[in-house]
C-alpha cells in the first residue's frame, strides 16, 4: 500500500493524536496557507463547509489551540488591522500535515460507527399512529427538497466559477445520499398509506394504543432467547463468530 500519508498510521509505535472533524478541517485550511482562526472561521462559512462540521467560533479556537499543545500547528507572528484586537497567524507542522493525511485516510479506508439520530426515529415510529408516521415524513420530504435545491446551487455556482471539481466532489455524495433519503421515505409513505406494512392500532381520539406491543426481537431472557446475527462493528460482535 503505497497511499500518500498511511505511513503517519504507524507513527513509528507511537500514538498518533486523535485529529476530529472540526481539525480535519481547520490543518486542511492551513494547508491552503497560513491564516488566523476569525479568517478559517470565514473561510469555512463562505465554502459552507457548516454542511459537513459544526461551526462555532468557540469550537474553532479551541480546536486551534490543542493543535498548538500537539504542535501540529504552530503560531507564526501577530497581526493588528486598525482598532481590532490582535490575531495570532497560524500555520500547518510537518506533523499536522501528516496527522491531518493520516485520518483522513483512516475515515476512506474503512466505515466508523456514526450515530445519527434520524435511524433511531425510525426505529421506534411504531410507537407513533401509522397517519401520524406518514405527515411527519410528508414534513421532513419538504425540508429534504430544500435542502437538495441549496446543493444544487451551491454546484451550479462551482461550475460556472469553474472551481475544480475535487473541491466540491463532497456536494454530489450529499446529493446522492438525500436522494436516497428521499427515495426511502416515499416507499415507506406508499407502504404505510397502502396497508402493505403492517402497524400498530391506536385510538384515531385518544391517541391510545389498541393493541400491546408486541416486540418479536429477543426477549427479556437473553440466556434462552435465539439472538440475530451482531453486525461487525457491534459491542457484541466481538463476543460471537464473525459473519462470513
Amino acid at each position: 500500500m503505497d497511499h500518500i500519508g498511511l505511513e503517519v498510521d504507524r507513527m513509528e509505535g507511537k500514538a498518533r493524536p486523535a485529529v476530529t472533524a472540526l481539525a480535519i478541517a481547520v490543518l486542511a485550511l492551513l494547508e491552503e496557507r497560513p491564516m488566523h482562526p476569525y479568517e478559517m472561521y470565514q473561510l469555512l462559512l463562505a465554502r459552507g463547509e457548516e454542511l459537513l462540521v459544526k461551526v462555532r467560533p468557540g469550537s474553532l479556537y479551541h480546536t486551534v489551540a490543542r493543535l498548538a499543545e500537539q504542535k501540529l500547528v504552530q503560531a507564526e507572528g501577530v497581526e493588528r488591522a486598525g482598532n481590532r484586537p490582535e490575531r495570532t497567524t497560524y500555520r500547518i507542522t510537518d506533523a499536522g500535515r501528516k496527522a491531518m493525511r493520516a485520518r483522513i485516510s483512516e475515515i476512506l479506508r474503512s466505515p466508523g460507527t456514526e450515530y445519527p439520530i434520524f435511524p433511531v426515529a425510525i426505529a421506534e415510529a411504531h410507537n407513533l399512529p401509522s397517519h401520524c408516521v406518514v405527515a411527519l415524513l410528508r414534513e421532513r420530504l419538504e425540508h429534504l427538497g430544500s435542502d437538495l435545491a441549496d446543493l444544487k446551487m451551491m454546484r451550479e455556482w462551482a461550475t460556472a466559477h469553474a472551481v475544480p471539481r475535487r473541491y466540491w466532489l463532497v456536494l454530489q455524495y450529499l446529493q446522492a445520499n438525500l436522494g436516497a433519503e428521499v427515495e426511502w421515505i416515499t416507499n415507506l409513505i406508499e407502504e404505510l398509506e397502502s396497508g402493505a406494512l403492517e402497524w400498530e392500532e391506536f385510538d384515531p381520539v385518544t391517541g391510545v394504543r389498541r393493541t400491546e406491543p408486541e416486540h418479536p426481537w429477543p426477549g427479556s431472557d437473553l440466556a434462552l432467547d435465539e439472538l440475530p446475527p451482531a453486525p461487525r462493528r457491534s459491542a457484541r460482535a466481538a463476543k460471537l463468530p464473525q459473519l462470513p
